[in-house]
């Protein structure tokens, strides 16, 4: 493409554009409707204030409008809505880390770290079951789990394979 259709081709860019908000730092949101493949499509951008193009200065709610998460872009008064109920986070987790820290001090708070070498207590688990001891339930476990010499009538797995496999005849224990 030659320079002066180039030039031209950027010029009606930036002369069909719709200007559609402008966030705290100063920078401009802007849309456009072209055709694409016979489809009109919106173009959305972002045009930074000054010489730094830093995206991390851009709020949350106009990325989304950028990326066509959302249909309209935000207003100035959700804008500041937004603004003002994210102080208010900041404000609460101030109070609550100073709360943490009073108790801290005062020893209200404290509890048991819980380190990860520690492993449960099985005994004081049982506790709570009085009517089953550690040795019953190893007694249960192993007249649960059938021997070798036992026969099986039911068991909770197919068994056999191959030639002596016959679909349908597993149940599934009830």
């Amino acid at each position: 493409m030659s320079k002066p259709k180039l030039l031209s081709r950027i010029l009606s860019l930036f002369s069909s554009r719709t200007q559609v908000g402008v966030d705290k730092a100063g920078n401009r949101y802007f849309t456009r409707t072209e055709e694409i493949d016979g489809a009109m499509k919106e173009k959305r951008w972002v045009v930074y204030k000054g010489q730094e193009q830093d995206p991390t200065t851009i709020p949350v709610e106009w990325i989304c409008w950028l990326n066509g998460q959302r249909k309209k872009a935000p207003t100035p008064e959700e804008l500041i809505e937004l603004e003002a109920r994210r102080e208010r986070v900041k404000q609460n987790i101030e109070l609550l880390k100073k709360k943490e820290e009073e108790e801290i001090k005062s020893g209200i708070g404290q509890s048991k770290a819980i380190k990860k070498s520690d492993t449960p207590d099985l005994k004081s688990f049982m506790k709570q079951f009085p009517e089953l001891s550690i040795d019953q339930n190893r007694d249960k476990e192993k007249a649960a789990r059938p021997s070798v010499n036992k026969t099986r009538e039911r068991s909770s797995e197919p068994t056999g394979s191959g030639a002596s496999y016959q679909p349908g005849t597993w149940q599934p224990p009830s």
